[in-house]
C-alpha cells in the first residue's frame, strides 16, 4: 500500500496521456480528483477496479470530479483495453512504473507489467489525500471510492484584497494608452517535452487576451513608486515577503467580443517562470465590465474583483483562473513580484528560455 494517508499532499508529476505527451497533474487541481493504480487492465485485480471505477463514470464530468486511470501495462495502450476515456475519465501511461513510485506502490516482489500493489487514491480539490481504497470486488471498490467524493466546504483563498493602489485618474490613463498604442496576442509559458525549456504557446482554447507593453521608462518608474509605496508593504505584512523586483509592465485586456478568459492555471511551473512569488492584478475600470472575475479552484468557487485601482495579489502557485467576460472589456495591469534570491534563480535559468 502507499505511504500516503489522509491529509498528505499527493506527488505531483508530468506524464503521457492518451491526447498529450505532457500532463501537469498539478493542473488537475480543483476538482476531487481519483486516482485508480491499476497495473494491468488483463489482471484480475485490475480488471475489477477498472471496472468498479469506469461504472461510476456518471460522476466524473471533470468539474466536480476526474477520473485518471493509471496503467503499467503497454499492451494495455496496444490493445485499447481501457475504452473510453473522455469526458472526465483520462488516463495516464506509466511504464516505467515512475508514478507508481512517487505513491510508493512498486512492488519489489515482482517485475513485468502491472508492477504496482494495486489500489484508487481519492483527492480534494488541493490534490490532498482523502482516502486509499484497498482493491476488491468491482462493486465494494467503487462504493468506496464514492464515499470518498464528497465536495469540501469553499473556503476563502489566501489571496490580499487591497484598494487604492492606483488612483482613477492614472488607471483612465493606462487606459488610454493601451487604446493608443499597439496591443498583440497574450500566449502563456510551457516546457517544450522535447527539450525541457520554457517557450511561449497560443491556445485560443487556454486564454484569450490582448497586451499592451508599457515601454516609456518614466511611466514605469511612476508605476514602481506606487507599487513600493502602497503595494509592497502590505505585502509584507500579509505574507511576511519582501518584493524588490518586477517583472513585466503591461496592461491586458479581456474583451467579451473575444471572449476573453485564461483557464485555471499556475505562473511558475517552469523553468522559465520558477523565479516567480507573487501575482499581482490590478483592475483599471472594474464597473465597466461583466464576467471576468478571478476564481482559485482549489478553495471553491468564490470569486475576486478588486475596486478600479484595487489590487489581488496572490502566490504564483495557486491555481488560478480568469473567468470569461460577458460583457464589455476588463482592462488590467498584471505584474509578477519577486525578491533578489529570486533574481538569482532567474538568471540560472536563462539558458533554458526559448521564445523563439
Amino acid at each position: 500500500m502507499t505511504h500516503l494517508t489522509p491529509g498528505d499532499p499527493a506527488p505531483w508529476f508530468t506524464a503521457r496521456t492518451p491526447l498529450r505527451p505532457d500532463f501537469q497533474f498539478g493542473s488537475a487541481a480543483g476538482r476531487a480528483v481519483v486516482l485508480g493504480f491499476i497495473g494491468s487492465a488483463a489482471s484480475g485485480t485490475g480488471k475489477a477496479m477498472l471496472d468498479g471505477l469506469m461504472a461510476l463514470r456518471a460522476r466524473f464530468d471533470d468539474q466536480a470530479a476526474s477520473l485518471f486511470i493509471v496503467s503499467q501495462d503497454a499492451e494495455d495502450e496496444r490493445l485499447n483495453r481501457i475504452a473510453g476515456p473522455g469526458g472526465g475519465v483520462h488516463v495516464f501511461w506509466d511504464f516505467d512504473g515512475r508514478i507508481a513510485a512517487l505513491y510508493g506502490l512498486v512492488r519489489k516482489d515482482w517485475e513485468g507489467p502491472g508492477v504496482v500493489a494495486p489500489v484508487s487514491i481519492v483527492l480534494d480539490p488541493m490534490l490532498r489525500v482523502v482516502r486509499v481504497v484497498a482493491p476488491g470486488d468491482a462493486n465494494a471498490h467503487a462504493q468506496a471510492v464514492l464515499a470518498g467524493l464528497t465536495p469540501p466546504p469553499a473556503r476563502p483563498a489566501p489571496v490580499l484584497l487591497l484598494p487604492r493602489v492606483f488612483e482613477p485618474e492614472f488607471c483612465r490613463g493606462l487606459i488610454a494608452l493601451y487604446d493608443q498604442g499597439e496591443s498583440h496576442d497574450s500566449g502563456f509559458m510551457q516546457t517544450d517535452p522535447a527539450t525541457g525549456k520554457t517557450v511561449l504557446r497560443s491556445d485560443p482554447r487556454m486564454k484569450r487576451r490582448r497586451d499592451c507593453m508599457i515601454e516609456d521608462i518614466g511611466l514605469q518608474k511612476q508605476i514602481q513608486q506606487r507599487l513600493h509605496r502602497r503595494l509592497v508593504p502590505e505585502i509584507a505584512k500579509a505574507f511576511q515577503f519582501h518584493a524588490s523586483r518586477i517583472e513585466r509592465h503591461i496592461v491586458a485586456r479581456y474583451d467579451a467580443s473575444e471572449g476573453g478568459h485564461f483557464r485555471a492555471h499556475r505562473d511558475n511551473t517552469t523553468k522559465g517562470t520558477a523565479h516567480r512569488r507573487f501575482a499581482v492584478t490590478i483592475n483599471l475600470n472594474a464597473e465597466a465590465y461583466e464576467g471576468g472575475d478571478l476564481v482559485f479552484p482549489e478553495f471553491g468557487p468564490q470569486t475576486y474583483r478588486a475596486p478600479t485601482g484595487g489590487a489581488v495579489v496572490f502566490s504564483c502557485s495557486l491555481l488560478h483562473e480568469a473567468r470569461p467576460v460577458t460583457k464589455g472589456a476588463r482592462y488590467c495591469f498584471l505584474p509578477f513580484l519577486y525578491d533578489d534570491a529570486a533574481a538569482k534563480i532567474r538568471q540560472q535559468n536563462k539558458a533554458f528560455v526559448d521564445m523563439g
